[in-house]
């Protein structure tokens, strides 16, 4: 069995491709090409666009519904036939724009493959289409490159690559060409390996193919995004739920109340006709217009507060959320190295400010108000040692250019007045040597007033080996054994603070050449990406609200635990590698994902699989991500959040939601609003379920009592589509409850419809059936002509949906609490009370509705008993609140 590639010496890569230093011959390469394939990623096999829309007709709702318009229009009912039609096509196009969108996610990942490529072929130097590109080939690379395939190492020479979108390391990863690694290393550690996909972003190198196409890492992310399935929200999978139970119920009702009526000697024709009626009656044909619309209401909230929404139905599952799975980098950090620690002649000197805004100060010990020469010598050597810019993009934002390391050494100076301009212009430099895997630093020489001096920067055991004094409070003074165990002492405990350590020093004359003994060592900064400052509050507010923030980064495990350490994540849970994982069962992964808070060193498999272990535990899983290596986690989770400034166009098109700011802030503003839009789901369901029974009750209940029909199919079917559409669409916009965040997620799977909604749905369909059927029958009792007791039973009818609309407002705060609240919904009933009067007296509203002039006495009569709804209502909170007959909210 052949080892893997990062394990293998060049000659026997060498053997196993057949190849040679001096490349392949060309038309070997064609072989190849022909046999292999060309290297690109392949498209995913996509639906077409027919397919696509047809896709959207398999929903049970949907189907109900079209046979009910088929059945209306081949009786003649074409008002009712038109009306539902509009509704199913309203839903079904918006569903179809939405997925087409989404297949374009494998597009944007073949776009970042790059284009041409840099190979040795026929023993020269050639620029070819990368695609051309096949194992074996010898490429080359320099900075600015973006690396064409999967490629071991044979030259190196200060090698960095940015590989960040595909393993989440926040740096440029040093390559050596000289390594030879474990089987066993991960991806982000094969050091003498290069990735297509990734970028050059100093130094050189030539490396031998060994994957490409499909076959790369990036190729894998690009197979493992086309074989995830996208998870249905708890929304919809409640309302199939739902859409089922319907239909099933309407289905029952139309044959057991056509039997009846046949039995009773009543025409088939005209007991289909009713049958329809109250198909039409179970069904609330509203229902996927204003899921839809309110979903797209909340998008354009949320949009406000920094969350971008690509699919609709994953709105209501923010507010189900149960875990967050974030990445570290640009996400919870913020991506600029900061200079946190400073040690100079024995002391330690903390730095305040974050970022590279050139804020901030040192803190002094002892009460001194002046820097300490020693420091003041430590930053400017930081200054002149340095290749980095700090200045302003065009939105006036700090930024650097170059090296982050050496940027935020800018920034530090710059907090205590230090000028990099000003100190170039007084120490010019005349000689270099950049930074190097073997030297471990960087040389720099400047001219002064009496002569040069060398600066030297680098790894702390590489500079300090080359020091002979040290600079103290009275000037240099000798290094000894104990001195250099004190210093070496002091860099360990600042790596174990996940800071980066970078040592400097300095000597007079002497150039590149004096820079290997000799030195004065000056001292150390310690450098990190740090936390946002917003993060940790919004850590605090993701555990009061039940949710359980988990780190998966590529970093090392040490930063990684720091840095979740700092903002709260990392308890009394575990950190897990993705060398730990790689060897770890699914079953025993699933078994201890619950304990880990941090995943240190993923590869974008592992990712996947810590996604799949917590989604088989019953959680709700959120995960964020701005990387390539992100996309099939963020396609499998329940919800995807990219990043819309950092994050690439896979990671974007892969998930759910992108963060317009980056911020793991704006996630938990999505959530609070993700809630918000989940409870309104839930009133608006309750609210037009409750009305459906209420409908269903009075006309079944007229049918049983051998009672005439009191609704004709015109009347029932405005109820049900403009009485009923309004209000609940208002709800979609009703304000957040106060303390939302301050409450567990809700269980998806207890459903949509608790026991407390399932009671006040109940109570009010119930109710309202009892009520409108008695004033039926007392209105044809006491002799009113059939139009007018018909006239009442709607008015009535429409009037207790009304008031119902104000108490489903919560199911447990009581009605009279800022009743009136939502702007919206009064609107609604506003209008609707416009019609309703409209309808009962205006002649040309009055003959297609069937409806007749009032008497004051009948309106009186009609609104005192549709008021009776309320207390009725108020008397289900109460159990709830009280916990009363298991009706604990």
């Amino acid at each position: 069995m052949n080892k893997p590639f990062h394990a293998s010496s060049p000659d026997e890569l060498f053997d196993r491709f057949d190849a040679s230093p001096f490349g392949l011959a060309s038309p070997e390469a064609e072989r190849r090409l022909e046999a292999d394939g060309p290297n690109r990623i392949e498209s995913a096999r996509t639906r077409s666009r027919w397919l696509l829309l047809l896709d959207q007709f398999r929903n049970v709702l949907i189907l109900t519904l079209l046979f009910a318009t088929v059945l209306s229009a081949f009786l003649g009912h074409t008002v009712e036939a038109v009306a539902i039609t509009f509704i199913i096509m309203f839903a079904v196009l918006l569903g179809f724009f939405q997925e087409f969108r989404a297949e374009k996610a494998i597009e944007a990942l073949r776009v970042m493959a790059a284009p041409n490529a840099r190979v040795i072929r026929d023993g020269r130097e050639q620029s070819i289409p990368a695609s051309g590109i096949v194992t074996g080939d010898i490429i080359l690379m320099t900075a600015g490159d973006r690396i064409p395939a999967d490629a071991r190492l044979l030259e190196s020479v200060n090698l960095r690559i940015e590989e960040a979108s595909l393993t989440g390391e926040s740096l440029p990863v040093e390559k050596n060409c000289t390594l030879l690694l474990p089987e066993a290393t991960g991806i982000g550690d094969r050091l003498n390996m290069v990735f297509a996909g990734t970028a050059v972003v100093n130094g050189r190198g030539r490396a031998i193919v060994t994957c490409t196409g499909m076959a790369t890492e990036f190729g894998r992310i690009a197979g493992m995004l086309q074989q995830v399935e996208a998870e249905k929200t708890p929304l919809q999978k409640n309302l199939d739920k739902v859409g089922s139970s319907l239909a099933r119920a309407a289905l029952v009702i139309v044959l057991v109340i056509v039997a009846l009526g046949i039995v009773r000697g009543q025409p088939f024709i005209e007991m289909l006709i009713f049958g329809i009626a109250l198909a039409v009656a179970v069904v609330p044909e509203a229902l996927p217009a204003v899921v839809t619309i309110s979903l797209a209401l909340g998008v354009q909230r949320m949009t406000r507060r920094n969350a971008l929404m690509r699919r609709l139905p994953a709105v209501e599952t923010l507010g189900s959320t149960t875990v967050i799975c974030s990445d570290k980098t640009g996400t919870l950090t913020r991506d600029e190295m900061t200079v946190r620690v400073l040690y100079a002649e024995g002391i330690v000197f903390q730095v305040s400010g974050s970022g590279y805004r050139p804020e901030g100060s040192i803190s002094l010990p002892d009460g001194r108000t002046e820097l300490p020469e020693s420091l003041r010598q430590l930053l400017e050597a930081g200054l002149m040692c340095n290749d980095a810019r700090l200045e302003r993009n065009a939105a006036g934002e700090w930024i650097i250019r170059g090296d982050p390391t050496e940027g935020a050494l800018i920034v530090a100076a710059r907090k205590v007045g230090i000028d990099e301009a000003l100190l170039s212009d007084r120490y010019p430099r005349i000689d270099e040597q950049p930074f190097s895997s073997e030297t471990r630093r960087m040389v720099t020489v400047h001219r002064t007033g009496e002569g040069v001096k060398t600066i030297v920067k680098g790894a702390p055991e590489a500079i300090l080996a080359s020091c002979t004094h040290q600079s103290g409070p009275d000037g240099p003074t000798p290094l000894d054994g104990a001195s250099r165990e004190a210093i070496m002492h002091q860099a360990e405990l600042m790596g174990r603070d996940a800071l980066r350590v970078l040592a400097m020093a300095t000597s007079d004359g002497g150039g590149i050449a004096g820079a290997d003994n000799g030195l004065l060592f000056l001292g150390f900064a310690g450098m990190i990406d740090p936390p946002r400052s917003e993060a940790r509050e919004s850590i605090r507010r993701c555990f009061e609200a039940g949710i359980r923030p988990v780190m998966i980064t590529g970093d090392h495990p040490v930063t990684a635990a720091a840095i979740a350490r700092e903002l709260g994540i990392l308890g009394d849970g575990r950190v897990v590698t993705g060398a730990e994982l790689a060897v770890m069962g699914d079953d025993e992964l699933r078994k201890i994902v619950g304990s880990i808070e941090v995943f240190a060193r993923v590869a974008p498999e592992h990712k996947l699989r810590i996604v799949e272990a917590l989604q088989s535990n019953g959680e709700i899983v959120a995960m964020t991500g701005d990387g390539v290596n992100d996309a099939p986690a963020l396609k499998k989770a329940d919800i995807g959040i990219s990043m819309g400034i950092t994050g690439t166009d896979v990671s974007r098109e892969a998930s759910a939601m992108t963060l317009t700011d980056d911020n793991f802030s704006s996630i938990v503003a999505a959530v609070e609003e993700g809630r918000g839009i989940y409870d309104n789901i839930r009133k608006y369901l309750t609210y037009l379920l409750s009305s459906n029974i209420g409908e269903l009750g009075v006309m079944a209940g007229a049918t049983l009592m051998g009672l005439p029909l009191p609704l004709t199919a015109v009347q029932l079917l405005y109820v049900n589509l403009a009485t009923d559409g309004l209000p609940a669409l208002a709800l979609a916009v009703d304000p957040v409850e106060p303390g939302i965040m301050k409450r567990h997620p809700y269980n998806p799977a207890k459903g949509v419809f608790t026991r407390p909604l399932i009671a006040l749905m109940m109570a009010g369909g119930i109710w309202s059936t009892i009520v409108n059927l008695a004033l039926f029958q007392w209105a044809l009792s006491s002799g009113r002509p059939m139009a007018e007791a018909m006239t009442m039973t709607f008015v009535s009818l429409v009037l207790i949906q009304f008031f119902k609309a104000y108490n489903f407002r919560s199911d447990k705060a009581p009605v009279f609490r800022a009743p009136f609240a939502n702007r919206w919904l009064n609107l609604a009933i506003v209008w609707e009370l416009v019609m309703l009067a409209a309808i009962v007296t205006v002649p040309l509203m009055r003959v297609p509705f069937g409806t007749t002039l009032l008497p004051l006495e009948d309106w009186l009569i009609v609104i005192i008993g549709a008021l009776t709804v309320i207390p009725v209502i108020e008397a289900v909170k109460w159990c709830v609140r009280k916990g009363l007959f298991g009706l604990k909210a």
